[in-house]
């Protein structure tokens, strides 16, 4: 399913999942690792690590039950698991998460993104964002423009992938239908199946093929060249 052919006329709205899809995730947490031993070592501490290690785990699980009103569990079970207070714990996902890694991203947005970018908007189409953590300040960072962003925590999804109800919002705020609208992934166990339950086609970055699903290896890959060269 790796090339399938891609009829851009008949899509109106891109939508793109954020970590590990517009950046290499893998590389920018290398960098962020040699923050935290440097970190670390500073405090004379690693239980911050300890926080973040047990906070995204309780937080895959919680996306895999399709978990409702995620944010506040995710807290709660992560200071009981760790034994530590709740307002510590949001302080250090907010620290680690979503601001220190803001000032890297740069480095690692992927190739040819900004370019299919500004290819889709000279064709019409519209860009939404639909992520499982606040997208705004990363878009930014990552000198990206959406016409809609929405996110797991926003008031009204409240809910992880693979639920599809982020995708639903983010349809309506565009207001097309699942078969105007593409959703462009990196892991078939959360945004494949978030556009199978909304009768979205999904398109998976990946370097290697992955059964079932249409993969693509780079954003320079022939499915986006209908679109014309991206300079």
């Amino acid at each position: 399913m790796r090339n399938r052919a891609l009829n851009w006329d008949e899509i109106r709205l891109v939508a793109f999942d954020v970590d590990g899809t517009l950046y290499d995730q893998r590389g920018l947490r290398f960098c962020m690792l040699r923050e935290m031993v440097i970190s670390s070592i500073r405090r004379r501490g690693i239980g911050f690590a300890r926080i973040l290690r047990a906070y995204r785990q309780i937080r895959e699980q919680l996306g895999d039950s399709l978990h409702e009103d995620f944010e506040r569990e995710l807290i709660s079970r992560t200071a009981t698991l760790v034994g530590c207070s709740e307002d510590q714990v949001q302080s250090i996902a907010e620290e680690w998460l979503e601001q220190r890694p803001l000032r890297h991203l740069i480095r690692f947005r992927y190739p040819r993104l900004a370019e299919l970018f500004r290819a889709l908007h000279e064709h019409g189409k519209i860009i939404g964002i639909f992520s499982d953590y606040p997208a705004r300040k990363k878009l930014e960072a990552l000198e990206l423009d959406a016409d809609f962003i929405v996110g797991a925590s926003d008031e009204d999804v409240g809910v992880l992938k693979p639920h599809a109800r982020g995708l639903h919002v983010l349809m309506a705020q565009a207001s097309v239908t699942p078969e105007q609208t593409i959703l462009i992934g990196d892991r078939p166990e959360r945004d494949g199946l978030a556009a199978q339950a909304a009768n979205v086609r999904a398109l998976i970055l990946s370097r290697n093929p992955i059964s079932g699903w249409q993969t693509f290896g780079s954003y320079d890959d022939p499915l986006f060249s209908t679109l014309g060269p991206l300079k």
